[in-house]
């Protein structure tokens, strides 16, 4: 624990010094918003009473079918990523005792969190309250269908007057909170109770995984911005992060910052595996963990590209970045292994595809081309790095190795997405100006350290409630199982059963 104190401790740091740098600014009220995925509820991003009038005598936009149609793919796309794909990957890569321990929770806790976000979990991350959390105007979705008159409410997207139907969104969403939690669980995995993975989840959907995104991903829309005067008051109704200007395209600080730092105070806390570091605990089969990492990378398209909310331009850069840094990230882990181990591995090059995919998700729609060869080939190398010289420093049996790839990945992503948005570097810029959609660049050093600001303010933030969620299932139900049983293993001690049958 100490390990861990120190690191959080260092990222508090920067946190500071960013919160100083910043200082020197403007307040975040008056400072241009930037572009980061979000959706305002009908209600958010109503029209000004100035322009009420005019409102009233102009018909609603109606949703693009093209880009309803997008966002229902890429909805089914992320479903792939955690069922099958995560539980596949990570079911692989542990011994065959815990096999289905592992696709049980992958498979239960996305349902439970997808479950919870519908009641509440959505209400709070994307409904107006303060900086900080949502409020509770979409509790059990209430508002998104009208069954007596068969309408559909309808959210913004990036561009005036292009709404899709609010109930898209919320799906959509819904599968970027389920399968963060279930990322969650690959660093403790073959040593914790089932009962206390649940207990988790909810803990922790509820006031790490909804308060992050809310503060990242929550704005008024673009339809709000209609009369400069209206500027400052519309972005105090946001977010906290995305006050200060930070840029997460597709969860880099939400997704995998989140889940990774989570992950690694989790491994601390059950603690390491029996045997660790003492036994072998090979992965029983890599065939499947290669499966497993091809859809993740398959489905990623839909969780960047997706992003982008809309069949766009932005949704194409997204798309491609995502293939090209992915590329890139396999072929550096590759050749980094190769020269450190004399060998490189099918586990490594399949690591290299999610190391890839976790660091260009920050970045895929705010950076261009050059960012993604940057992006992609430092993740392969740093990722390498993390799981192995970081890891034994930390001291901890993190299984599956969710904080070297997700949360190193998603700071390395997060803090270059800082630098490549540049339009100098080869990216898109920012909007700048809501109102009139002029788009422009920050300085570089200035967007580095709100990038590093959002990052430390996740890491602190979710490290406390994941510490207090353990803390909670482990009074509640224990969170391991005796000595026997996890040597005996989860799958027929948790679940009365067996993968498989020699």
């Amino acid at each position: 624990m100490k390990r861990l104190l120190a690191i959080l401790a260092l990222f508090g740091t920067v946190s500071v010094a960013a919160t100083q740098a910043m200082g020197q600014d403007k307040p975040p009220s008056e400072k241009p918003p930037p572009q980061a995925p979000a959706v305002a509820t009908p209600s958010a991003a109503a029209p000004s009473a100035a322009t009420a009038a005019t409102a009233a005598s102009t018909p609603a936009p109606a949703p693009n079918k093209g880009d309803v149609a997008w966002m229902l793919t890429c909805t089914a796309l992320v479903l792939m990523m955690s069922v099958p794909a995560l539980a596949l990957f990570y079911g692989g890569m542990v011994r065959a005792k815990n096999m289905l321990s592992v696709l049980m929770q992958v498979l239960v806790t996305f349902s439970l969190a997808t479950v919870l976000w519908c009641i509440y979990g959505y209400s709070l991350a994307f409904t107006e309250g303060n900086a900080f959390i949502g409020g509770f105007d979409r509790l059990f979705l209430s508002g998104v269908f009208d069954a007596a008159k068969g309408e559909f409410a309808m959210g913004a997207t990036f561009s005036k007057a292009t709404p899709i139907p609010e109930i898209v969104f919320v799906a959509f969403q819904a599968t970027f909170a389920a399968i963060t939690c279930c990322l969650v669980l690959g660093a403790f995995a073959e040593r914790i109770k089932f009962s206390a993975v649940l207990i988790f989840v909810v803990l922790w959907l509820t006031f790490a995984y909804a308060p992050i995104a809310h503060m990242v991903w929550f704005w008024m829309g673009p339809d709000a911005y209609t009369d400069p005067k209206l500027v400052g008051e519309l972005n105090s109704r946001a977010g906290l992060i995305w006050q200060w200007g930070a840029l997460d395209f597709a969860g880099g600080t939400v997704v995998h910052i989140n889940a990774g730092v989570a992950g690694l105070v989790g491994a601390y806390l059950v603690g390491k595996r029996i045997g660790y570091g003492r036994e072998a605990m090979t992965p029983h089969n890599l065939p499947m963990t290669m499966i497993g990492a091809s859809l993740l990378w398959v489905g990623w398209f839909g969780f960047n590209a997706g992003s982008a909310l809309e069949a766009g331009n932005a949704a194409a850069l997204a798309f491609l970045n995502t293939f090209l840094a992915t590329a890139c990230a396999v072929l550096a882990w590759t050749l980094g292994e190769w020269l450190v181990k004399g060998k490189p591995s099918m586990l490594g090059a399949a690591s290299g595809v999610v190391a890839g995919l976790v660091a260009i998700t920050p970045a895929a729609g705010n950076v261009g081309i050059p960012g993604a060869f940057v992006i992609g080939t430092a993740a392969g190398f740093v990722c390498l790095w993390a799981v192995n010289g970081l890891k034994k420093m930390l001291g901890v049996d993190d299984s599956l190795d969710v904080f070297g790839v997700h949360a190193v990945g998603g700071m390395l992503g997060a803090l270059l997405t800082g630098i490549f948005n540049n339009q100098s570097l080869g990216g898109p810029g920012l909007v700048t100006d809501w109102v009139t959609g002029k788009v422009g660049s920050n300085p570089v050093w200035d967007q580095f350290l709100i990038q590093a600001q959002a990052a430390g303010l996740t890491i602190i933030w979710t490290a406390v409630v994941a510490l207090v969620a353990f803390k909670v299932a482990d009074l509640i139900v224990g969170l391991r199982p005796n000595e026997e049983v996890e040597r005996e293993g989860l799958d027929i001690n948790e679940h009365g059963e067996v993968a498989y049958h020699v």
